[in-house]
C-alpha cells in the first residue's frame, strides 16, 4: 500500500535517542529548552516565546485558556478544520462560528472571516490547509483593526512562510505539530508561541502545573534550605514535552529542508503528470512570495464520483483520504444546521493523494497512473 502519510526516519534520530538514553534523564530537561531554542532559530523568534509540548492539540486549549475565552464569547474558524480547534474553543465555554473557505485553496480569507465575525467576536482561529500560508497576512491585518486575538494553527505549516516571514508568527498565539504523521516528528508533539512575553511566561507555568518555579535544589524554598517545596500561584497541567522526543525533534528540524525540498519535487511531479487529466482540477498555484510545507497534495472530482475514485484507488494499493470534513456537520457542532455552501463543496469534491519524502519518482507516477486510468474509465461511462 502507498501510504498518504509517512514518517521519515533513520540512525541519527536513534543515536539522538541513544544519547539520551545514557544521560539517564529522559524527562523535561535540557534537550527540551534546546529544541525550543533551534526552533526560535527557524522561526526568527526569540526563545522565551515558545513552549515544547505533548501534542497540538493541548497547545490549542491552552492558547484559548491564555485568551480568558469562556461563556458568552465567539470564536471564528473555518469549518475545514481538525475537529481538535473546536473542541478547543468549546471547552471554555466558548461558541465555535464556523466560516467559509475558498473552494479551491481550502483556506479563509479575509472576507470569509469578516463576514462571520459577531459583536461577541473574541478571538480568530486559523488554520493552514495542508501546509499552504493561504491569506494570512490579510487576516492578521483585519484582526489588529478589530482588536481581536488571532490563533494560527499552524499544525501542517511546518516550514511555510511569506516573503520571509515564518507562517504561524503573523498572529498572537500559534501551535505546529510534530505528531507521528506530520512533516517534522517526534512521535507526539507540539509547539506553543505566544507573541506577548508576559503571556508566554504564564503559559510555560500553565503547562507545567502551574508551578512558578519547580522544586528541586536551588528552587523554590531552596533560602531556607526546603527546595521541595511548591510556589503554584495559579492551577496548571502538565502537558509539557520531554528530552526523549525534544531530541528526535531536534533531528527532524535539521532535515526539515530536505524534507520539504522532497515534498515539493513530488509535487511538482504530480502537477506534471495529472495537468491534461480531464475532470481533474489540482492546488492552484502559489502566490508570489508564498511558500508551502506541501503537506497535502489535493485533487478535486466531481462530487458524484469522488467516494468511488477514491475506493478504486484502494483497490489499486494506493490511500487517499479528505482533510477535514466540515465541523458544521459534526453532531457535537449542529450536524448541518449552518449552510456553508463552498465549503461543502470542497468536501465533497476533495481528494488528497500520498506525499511523503519516502515516495520515489515510481512511486507517484504509480499514483498518477492509477488515477488516469480511474478518472478515463469514469468519463467512458459518462461521455456527456
Amino acid at each position: 500500500m502507498i501510504q498518504v502519510f509517512q514518517p521519515t526516519l533513520g540512525e541519527a534520530e536513534l543515536a539522538a535517542v541513544a544519547e539520551v538514553f545514557e544521560s539517564n534523564w529522559i524527562g523535561h530537561g535540557p534537550r527540551t529548552k534546546e529544541f525550543e531554542a533551534r526552533f526560535a532559530e527557524h522561526l526568527g523568534v526569540e526563545p522565551d516565546r515558545l513552549v515544547f509540548i505533548n501534542c497540538a492539540t493541548a497547545g490549542l486549549f491552552l492558547a484559548t485558556e491564555l485568551l480568558g475565552l469562556g461563556e458568552g464569547d465567539d470564536v471564528v474558524l473555518p469549518s475545514l478544520s481538525f475537529v481538535a480547534a473546536a473542541n478547543a474553543v468549546a471547552a471554555t465555554g466558548a461558541r465555535p462560528v464556523f466560516c467559509e473557505v475558498d473552494p479551491r485553496t481550502l483556506n479563509p480569507t479575509a472576507a470569509d472571516i469578516d463576514l462571520a465575525l459577531t459583536p461577541r467576536t473574541k478571538a480568530v482561529m486559523v488554520l493552514h490547509y495542508g501546509g499552504y500560508p493561504g491569506d494570512i497576512a490579510a487576516i492578521a491585518d483585519l484582526c489588529r483593526e478589530r482588536g481581536i486575538p488571532l490563533i494560527e494553527d499552524a499544525a501542517c505549516a511546518v516550514a511555510s512562510h511569506i516573503d520571509g516571514q515564518a507562517v504561524g508568527t503573523f498572529g498572537d498565539l500559534s501551535v505546529w505539530s510534530f505528531d507521528a504523521m506530520k512533516v517534522l516528528v517526534c512521535g507526539d508533539g507540539g509547539m506553543l508561541y505566544v507573541r506577548d512575553a508576559e503571556q508566554a511566561a504564564r503559559a510555560r507555568r500553565l503547562a507545567y502545573h502551574g508551578l512558578a518555579r519547580p522544586s528541586g535544589f536551588g528552587q523554590a524554598g531552596a533560602a531556607s534550605g526546603r527546595w521541595w517545596e511548591l510556589d503554584v500561584p495559579e492551577v496548571g497541567r502538565r502537558i509539557v514535552g520531554n528530552d526523549l522526543t525534544a531530541a528526535v525533534g531536534t533531528v527532524q528540524l535539521r532535515r526539515l529542508p530536505g524534507f520539504v525540498a522532497r515534498r515539493r519535487e513530488i509535487a511538482a511531479l504530480y502537477d506534471r503528470e495529472l495537468a491534461d487529466v480531464p475532470g481533474l482540477s489540482l492546488p492552484p498555484p502559489l502566490p508570489e512570495g508564498h511558500h508551502s510545507t506541501y503537506y497535502f497534495y489535493w485533487v478535486q472530482v466531481d462530487p458524484g464520483i469522488r467516494d468511488e475514485v477514491a475506493a478504486e484507488l484502494y483497490a489499486a494499493g494506493i490511500y487517499t483520504t479528505f482533510r477535514y470534513p466540515p465541523l458544521h456537520r459534526v453532531p457535537v457542532y449542529g450536524a448541518g444546521a449552518q449552510r456553508l455552501p463552498r465549503s461543502e463543496e470542497a468536501a465533497e469534491r476533495t481528494l488528497c493523494l500520498p506525499l511523503h519524502p519516502g515516495l520515489d519518482d515510481a512511486d507517484v507516477r504509480a499514483v498518477t497512473t492509477a488515477l488516469r486510468k480511474v478518472m478515463d474509465a469514469r468519463r467512458e461511462e459518462n461521455p456527456s
